[in-house]
């Protein structure tokens, strides 16, 4: 069985009002939290003025995780590359993998947000052009050569890296979104796909098409893209029952779609919701199951969830959920180990044989049983007090079972072992 992985993808997306100290520091017990869940990675991001989103280093605060986590890959998700001269991020990287032990992932993008574009005074129409510019001269970088390069924007005068990544090869991927240029990166430099905007309706739409410019991208240039390297943001509250999770994650899901996606960002296509409720119903969808790959609801939901976009897109490797604020801290933390403890197995299979085992029982128990009455019987025979004794402890089972203080099935049947006191 192909199995997948799961991680969590951090913008961060946080409502303005609390101590941005005490946050950052909340976000970092909550990598503590994925870690000893293990999960498998985790993924924060940059930007500069939206107020929400308040990570403008993910190579820094992923350096301060690595000092607080053992096994989780930490990835950037992402570094702007029209943003910053190539050869800083590239030794940033290379010496994030060494904090880390090997442990980091570059993840790159042109830059999410309009208005950090305008503070750093370069055109939008730009920002993919120089994604793929940087991009080039980083993977030079990173493969040990010595260059110079000059272009409108940067220049490197017979540069090198003093340092290599610790990792053979350090992994690499292109932030995805509605645009196919992210797709055509990946393709090109034959890396993975961080495909952020899966979680609308018409970005789960487009996900089959576009893994198709990734590799139409790469036969193009001579690489390759595996479907393994493929990471697919999803977004969650999960609760033990699809009420409790509905209600914990109300007001925070409201507030997180009016005042950030509407009111801060104008997100394309986000329109206001006045009323909670009908809010809270769009996202979960006309079956209650989820609308595209949203799900507020319980570990099942998800798991249904999941197996869909499996289906739809074709196959990919790793799972991301899209870390938020919809519910209380308390609640959110529960979310995410009910993902670990029930969603995670039930997609890798890691509990198929437990169950088929327990089947088993269940369907061989009255031969099973019968064995035991026999060899039970043969040990109390010819002793009077002991069988005595044991006649006792079977009329207080039947009578705690007929009552209720036992689960169905966690006896043997009564009628087998209610003969283990008699004679032949």
């Amino acid at each position: 069985m192909k199995r997948m992985k799961f991680g969590a993808f951090l913008a961060p997306h946080h409502p303005v009002g609390e101590h941005p100290t005490l946050q950052f520091q909340r976000d970092l017990e909550f990598v503590e939290h994925l870690d000893h869940y293990n999960y498998d990675e985790f993924w924060c991001g940059e930007h500069h003025s939206s107020g929400w989103e308040m990570i403008g280093s993910p190579e820094m605060f992923l350096a301060a995780a690595a000092m607080r986590t053992k096994r989780i890959k930490l990835g950037t998700g992402v570094v702007s590359l029209p943003y910053h001269h190539p050869f800083n991020v590239a030794q940033r990287m290379v010496q994030l993998d060494h904090m880390s032990h090997g442990r980091a992932i570059f993840g790159s993008g042109p830059g999410a947000l309009p208005s950090d574009a305008r503070t750093f005074g370069i055109d939008q129409v730009l920002l993919r052009d120089r994604q793929d510019e940087a991009l080039g001269v980083i993977v030079r970088l990173l493969n040990g050569e010595r260059f110079s390069y000059q272009c409108d924007w940067f220049q490197i005068n017979e540069g090198q890296l003093q340092l290599l990544p610790l990792q053979d090869t350090l992994p690499m991927a292109a932030a995805s979104s509605i645009s196919p240029s992210g797709m055509q990166l990946a393709g090109k430099y034959g890396m993975g796909v961080l495909s952020i905007a899966s979680t609308s309706q018409e970005g789960l739409s487009a996900l089959p098409v576009q893994w198709s410019f990734a590799e139409e991208a790469a036969k193009k240039h001579g690489k390759t893209v595996d479907r393994k390297d493929w990471r697919v943001l999803v977004s969650f509250h999960l609760a033990e029952s699809a009420k409790d999770a509905e209600r914990e994650a109300l007001d925070g899901l409201w507030w997180w779609h009016n005042e950030y996606r509407v009111r801060v960002l104008g997100q394309l296509g986000a329109v206001a919701v006045p009323d909670r409720y009908e809010l809270m119903a769009q996202v979960r969808g006309a079956g209650g199951g989820g609308a595209g790959a949203s799900v507020v609801g319980t570990p099942d939901q998800l798991v249904a969830m999941i197996k869909n976009l499996q289906k739809v897109t074709g196959g990919f490797g790793t799972v991301l959920g899209f870390a938020h604020d919809w519910a209380n801290r308390e609640a959110t933390l529960r979310s995410w180990e009910l993902f670990a403890r029930y969603v995670i197995p039930e997609l890798n299979g890691y509990t198929v044989n437990q169950k088929v085992s327990a089947e088993f029982l269940a369907s061989h128990q009255a031969e099973l049983m019968k064995g035991r009455a026999e060899s039970i019987r043969a040990t109390v025979k010819g002793n009077e007090k002991a069988q005595a004794a044991l006649a006792v402890t079977m009329k207080n089972m039947a009578a705690a079972q007929q009552a209720g203080g036992f689960r169905p099935g966690s006896l043997p049947p009564m009628e087998e072992m209610k003969k283990v006191g008699s004679d032949d």
